[in-house]
């Protein structure tokens, strides 16, 4: 008889386990693959949903105005303007979380993107994508099951998202923006249908 109690109750707390589990919203979103459903706020504060680029491919980069990577602006914007026209956006996130390399407020960082490299993509608020102020977004990127999961390492890493907001592809910071690697990927998912 104890036995069958103790089995029973195995289950029971296995149940309930499970169950809350599937009601946790943030379990949720660190096991979601799509983006979609997310809203962020753009540099100027306003609120943007991310449904409105369905249809789109996407490359989300955590940017930097003063870290030896920040020349990858120029080629975010020379894929950024190739591309533009087919249906491909950078959405570019500014974060001081590595090495304080993104001191400025929203103003002075727009200004320096523009001034330094014409950059004519959208820019974001600046944002965590460490520790326990996370980005919601970040949350749902690193922990995508379609790519590498785990923290970002560094500036301008790069998360490729196909036209239905689905994580496809995550590329760390050494890999430039031009280079045959991220082109062809990108290329790959403009030509889906």
């Amino acid at each position: 008889m104890k036995r069958l109690i103790s089995i029973i109750s195995s289950f029971a707390i296995l149940f309930t386990t499970q169950i809350s589990a599937k009601l946790n919203p943030k379990q949720q979103e660190e096991t979601s693959n799509n983006i979609l459903d997310l809203s962020v706020k753009d540099i100027n504060g306003k609120e943007v949903k991310l449904s409105n680029y369905k249809g789109k491919v996407l490359l989300i980069v955590n940017v930097a105005s003063k870290c030896g990577y920040t020349p990858q602006y120029e080629g975010l914007q020379k894929i950024y303007e190739k591309y533009k026209s087919k249906g491909f956006e950078v959405l570019a996130f500014p974060c001081n979380d590595f090495g304080a390399q993104e001191p400025g407020t929203n103003e002075e960082i727009k200004e320096f993107c523009s001034t330094n490299y014409n950059v004519s993509f959208p820019l974001f608020d600046k944002i965590k994508v460490l520790g326990k102020d996370k980005s919601i977004l970040y949350e749902r990127l690193i922990n995508s099951k379609n790519v590498d999961k785990g923290d970002i390492k560094w500036n301008f890493e790069k998360f490729l998202i196909d036209k239905n907001g689905e994580i496809v592809s995550r590329f760390r910071s050494k890999t430039k923006p031009e280079s045959e690697e991220l082109i062809s990927a990108i290329e790959r998912e403009l030509n889906k249908k």
